[in-house]
């Protein structure tokens, strides 16, 4: 077994015993919100840093999974669970449509970012609209204690339930990057135009990248409704919601499987001092999110582990250079 998959092994162990060495409501919580962070972020990262096509409305997906989950059990009394699965079922109809109308289209770079910004804008004012969807007053879920229909007594389940859920994302999203998929993919972000000169259907390849992603941003907001208990437009289908979902990937490096991990334990954290100090002033998170955006963007357009990763390379140059030296002499 490669030391690599030790590591990630003893990680996940070390996780998955976090809650029982502490009996801290609000560090549990803390915890929940970065494996949360951490799945979103991951399905962002397979259409966006893998493929390379970046999607600044991944709310329209988000939000999908929130309000399926929740109008299903609400008005007809269906598990969570099941809505979990229609979520991400209708997230892929939404998504294959705005693939097909984007790629087909050749919409590439800001223009597919915009793009997709505009379609979340445009979900968002449809459901704060309807009366189906409750408009502005959003949807206040049942409070109970039934497992079947994803309702727990504990933080700790849920702890648990999110750790399966983003283990789940993350052994997918591994899978596709070591698959002729994930090779497509790298291909059509370095160069579209001469992967699909080689012979790689890019639209095709493309279409599945946006499927599978949106399918998995659902599943986070499916969460997301059912461990808070109320959604409503705004935090489901809002700019800030997609802006949450890019950031962990981009600081912790967009394209790697450890990326969004080490951006939301970045970034949960920031976003819990910044609210205690700065709680009485409205949108300033967003501030701090562009900020932190800018930076990462300037000084680590590789994130954090392609930092971490380049610095290994040339320490690893240096000894096979001080090694050559010393067979010479």
């Amino acid at each position: 077994m490669k030391k690599s998959y030790i590591l990630y092994l003893i990680a996940v162990v070390f996780i998955a015993l976090f809650p029982l060495f502490t009996d801290n409501q609000y560090y549990i919580h803390m915890g929940i919100l970065i494996l949360y962070y951490a799945l979103v972020s991951q399905a962002w990262n397979i259409l966006s840093g893998y493929a390379g096509q970046f999607s600044f409305g991944h709310a329209i997906f988000f939000g999908t999974g929130a309000y399926a989950s929740a109008i299903l059990l609400v008005k007809y009394n269906i598990s969570p669970w099941i809505g979990m699965i229609i979520g991400a079922v209708v997230a892929i109809l939404i998504a294959l449509l705005i693939g097909f109308l984007s790629f087909r289209y050749k919409l590439r770079g800001a223009y597919f970012s915009l793009g997709t910004l505009a379609f979340a804008e445009i979900l968002r004012i449809i459901v704060q609209n309807m009366d189906y969807f409750n408009k502005t007053l959003g949807i206040l879920l049942p409070i109970g204690s039934n497992p079947l229909m994803f309702q727990f007594e504990s933080r700790i389940t849920y702890f648990y339930v999110i750790l399966v859920l983003t283990i789940i994302v993350t052994l997918i999203t591994y899978f596709i990057s070591k698959s002729r998929l994930g090779f497509n993919l790298i291909a059509i972000r370095e160069n579209e135009d001469a992967a699909q000169s080689l012979g790689v259907n890019t639209f095709k390849n493309k279409m599945m990248a946006i499927a599978i992603s949106g399918a998995l941003t659902s599943v986070g907001g499916t969460f997301y409704a059912q461990y808070l208990l109320y959604i409503d437009p705004p935090t489901t289908f809002g700019n800030d919601v997609s802006v949450s979902i890019i950031l962990p990937a981009i600081l912790g490096g967009m394209g790697t499987i450890l990326g969004p991990f080490m951006g939301a334990l970045i970034i949960v954290p920031l976003g819990e001092l910044t609210s205690h100090f700065f709680g009485g002033f409205a949108g300033v998170h967003l501030m701090v999110y562009g900020l932190i955006l800018v930076l990462v963007i300037l000084f680590l357009p590789e994130g954090l582990v392609g930092w971490f990763q380049e610095k290994i390379r040339l320490r690893k140059l240096k000894k096979e250079g001080k090694a050559n030296d010393i067979a010479k002499t």
